[in-house]
């Protein structure tokens, strides 16, 4: 069965792998993105990293890469990759070409390559047509509509993570990682109960999601918050592409349960019938996996 290399970049790590058509990954590895960026050499190490996966998989043909990132509408330069601003402007997929000649080469931003490693390896059937939404240290979206990956006019579209939110900040602000531990030290400091969550100590996005799952009210009440938050985002998103199904990924996807009322009591406020009667509003499945997935789905779209 013919097999396509999947390279996820993050902000932390670089993970690869093989991935057949039914979804299994093989060799899978993962590299700490710091390592990386050592010597502001980061291109020339990834290239590294490529090339020892090709060697040693010589029948590999098709490599998709996903960037957490803007890139260019013709997917070969990177425009802007917070987490890694030495690929910025540079010509990585004329890099990869020049290195690899006879390989084939998909870039793609990192959330709508997971949306669309979503739609092809899910474990639970979806429409054609979806949002996918990431929340972890950022917000990433994405649109699958009609099965193919929603770009927007020049291919950096659905940036859900930076429309303006409460407190006069974006979305991302609010309910990103840092945004959640800021919300949460915030409310503590008002709240007289008694909670699991450590007053001496900074509060921990792990901790509030391990202490709402053990029934602490505080933990709960702050991510019912957050999905109120995230709900307000949603609507904008719905109205405007017209979408009934919203898949949540990402690793605070974790907290998905005690999220999940907030955003309901917001949609059901503002959305009519329409939406609500068929609105699916549901946890995406692929999890860690979901990045290496979406890049070598980038290889299956051509």
């Amino acid at each position: 069965m013919e097999k396509y290399l999947g390279i996820d970049i993050g902000g932390n790590h670089v993970k690869t792998g093989l991935v057949d058509k039914d979804g299994t990954i093989h060799d899978f590895q993962s590299y700490h993105t710091s390592d990386l960026k050592e010597d502001g050499d980061f291109i020339e190490k990834f290239i590294d990293i490529v090339a020892y996966k090709l060697l040693g998989h010589k029948e590999i043909h098709k490599v998709g890469i996903g960037l957490p990132g803007m890139i260019t509408k013709d997917r070969k330069v990177p425009i802007e990759i917070p987490a890694i601003p030495e690929l910025n402007g540079q010509p990585l997929y004329n890099r990869l070409k020049e290195r690899f000649p006879d390989k084939e080469f998909y870039l793609e931003n990192d959330a709508n390559a997971a949306a669309l490693g979503e739609y092809l390896f899910s474990k639970q059937k979806l429409p054609s047509t979806f949002s996918f939404i990431t929340l972890g240290t950022g917000i990433g979206s994405a649109v699958v509509m009609d099965g193919e990956i929603f770009k927007g006019g020049d291919g950096n579209g659905l940036e859900l993570g930076h429309i303006r939110s409460r407190n006069d900040r974006h979305l991302e602000a609010n309910i990103g990682k840092q945004g959640i531990i800021n919300l949460a030290t915030n409310r503590l400091e008002q709240y007289s109960g008694t909670t699991m969550i450590p007053r001496n100590q900074p509060v921990s996005a792990t901790k509030l999601v391990v202490s709402a799952s053990e029934g602490d009210e505080f933990s709960q009440t702050v991510f019912y918050e957050v999905g109120e938050i995230l709900g307000e985002g949603l609507i904008a998103l719905i109205r405007i592409l017209d979408i009934k199904t919203i898949v949540v990924g990402g690793g605070l996807s974790a907290s998905f349960e005690y999220i999940k009322p907030g955003v309901w009591k917001e949609l059901n406020a503002y959305l009519p019938p329409y939406y609500t009667k068929a609105l699916d509003f549901r946890l995406a499945s692929l999890g860690n996996d979901a990045g290496v997935l979406g890049a070598a789905a980038l290889c299956f779209q051509v």
